[in-house]
């Protein structure tokens, strides 16, 4: 491993010799034409090779309909022009909650969610042309350890205990598991909300799997006893009972994807695809397995991401020049995270033979992102080029590259983690950089009552 350094590349070929240096794994190309490919996605096909990742706001309404905020976000994303939009973390159940303004699609808000939709389509059209239509899909999750329906404190729903993260979300190991009986109530609730999104006129759904929310922990619950716990059959259980419950409540013509981790960078028995004895050192059987048993189930999208936002390696998911509060240094180069990343999608992607895979770990590069992400498509290493925290900061980018060839560095993210310092402030996340007279204030006021949390907190024990 390298020292971790900020980006400071001017020139492409600059970029490329500190690669070179690194001895990783990063490909470049000049000839951009396979971001401009149209890519299969079960019965759908999106016009390019461009797709906007889930990117939670915090910021939907009370009921979990899209709010103002929302509805810009998504008109923004769909003005930029990506083949693929992949709508943030949607709650299956209320308790499910990561935030109580986190998006929920009901039978009661269906309605909203279709004029939110629509409005996305209509915005593509103004900026892309009237033939242009994106593939949009719906993420549906539930929180588990990381709910938090209502207030300012969580209300955790655990898979097992975990003696590195319990301790961070005030958990004591007296607190109980969540039963078998509950977890077995799920399916249906992901089929419900699977018919709500169909309704409203989502091409698909994804059953989110990944950043240790309910169904990632359950992928590494080898602690936990009975039918959802232990061996690999047990732990995927309810990931696949969910898929099924969609597909035969949505239909052979609707997408089911699925986002999930390939990595956790967290000690055994608690992570998954870890090493029994070096959790740093990535063991591909299960993540493999898990592969063969989504395209056996007939998943029709796969999105491979890895790590845990709210734990300390989030570099292991999204490298960063500067990150949250509280988070160190990683040590390691950002080009040596993107690396590991991309080889995890490389390998997914040729396990999952046609069933598109969409990468990650772009943004970090900047302006450079053409020539890697046309690199890697070319190459078959995905399918898709997708864009974060990039998306947030600099929506158009797709069009801007389709269109002229590159991407500006004036706009891109700067990977300064103020997007993620406002969810962990418990505020409404967005770029507080490139987007500042909308999100800068909204970052401030979050810093100020998280502060004020903070201080109360530390009075509170000395007393």
């Amino acid at each position: 491993m390298s020292k971790h350094e900020k980006f400071a590349f001017k020139e492409l070929s600059e970029i490329k010799k500190r690669v070179k240096e690194l001895g990783v794994e990063i490909h470049f190309q000049d000839d951009l034409s396979p971001l401009s490919e149209p890519v299969r996605i079960g019965n759908r096909k999106a016009l390019n090779a461009f797709a906007v990742l889930p990117m939670e706001g915090c910021d939907s309404n009370q009921d979990g309909s899209p709010s103002e905020l929302v509805r810009r976000r998504y008109r923004r994303f769909a003005a930029g022009g990506a083949g693929l939009i992949w709508w943030e973390a949607c709650a299956v159940v209320p308790e499910g909650r990561a935030n109580p303004l986190q998006m929920m699609i009901t039978e009661e808000n269906t309605e909203k969610f279709a004029a939110a939709l629509k409005e996305s389509r209509d915005a593509a059209k103004e900026t892309m042309g009237e033939d242009f239509e994106a593939v949009h899909i719906l993420q549906l999750t539930h929180s588990g350890r990381y709910s938090r329906p209502s207030g300012t404190k969580g209300s955790p729903i655990i898979a097992q205990h975990d003696p590195l993260l319990d301790p961070r979300g005030g958990i004591s190991e007296s607190d109980p598991v969540v039963t078998d009986e509950y977890l077995s109530s799920l399916p249906e609730f992901y089929a419900k909300a699977a018919v709500c999104a169909k309704r409203a006129g989502f091409d698909g759904v994804d059953i989110k799997a990944c950043h240790r929310y309910l169904m990632s922990e359950l992928l590494a619950a080898f602690t936990r006893p009975g039918k959802y716990g232990g061996s690999f059959e047990n732990r995927t259980r309810l990931l696949k009972d969910s898929i099924r419950a969609v597909r035969k409540a949505a239909g052979d013509d609707f997408i089911i994807a699925c986002r999930f981790n390939v990595f956790d960078a967290h000690p055994y028995p608690y992570g998954f695809g870890c090493d029994t004895e070096e959790f740093w050192k990535f063991d591909p059987s299960e993540p493999l397995a898990l592969v063969k048993m989504l395209c056996e189930e007939g998943i029709d999208l796969l999105s491979n991401s890895a790590g845990n936002p709210y734990y300390i390696y989030p570099q292991v998911t999204r490298p960063f020049d500067l990150s949250s509060m509280g988070i160190p240094v990683p040590d390691e180069h950002p080009l040596e995270s993107i690396s590991r990343a991309f080889s995890f999608t490389r390998m997914i992607q040729e396990a999952a033979g046609d069933v598109p895979v969409v990468g990650n770990a772009y943004t970090w590069l900047r302006q450079f992102i053409p020539y890697v992400g046309a690199a890697n498509l070319a190459d078959k290493s995905c399918r898709f080029v997708g864009l974060g925290r990039s998306s947030i900061a600099y929506p158009d980018a797709p069009k801007d590259v389709l269109s002229g060839g590159r991407m500006e560095p004036k706009k891109c993210c700067i990977t300064c983690s103020k997007c993620t310092q406002i969810m962990r402030d418990q505020g409404r996340t967005g770029c507080a950089v490139r987007d500042a007279k909308t999100y800068l204030p909204l970052y401030q006021e979050a810093r100020k009552a998280a502060e004020a949390r903070e201080n109360k907190a530390d009075k509170e024990r000395r007393s």
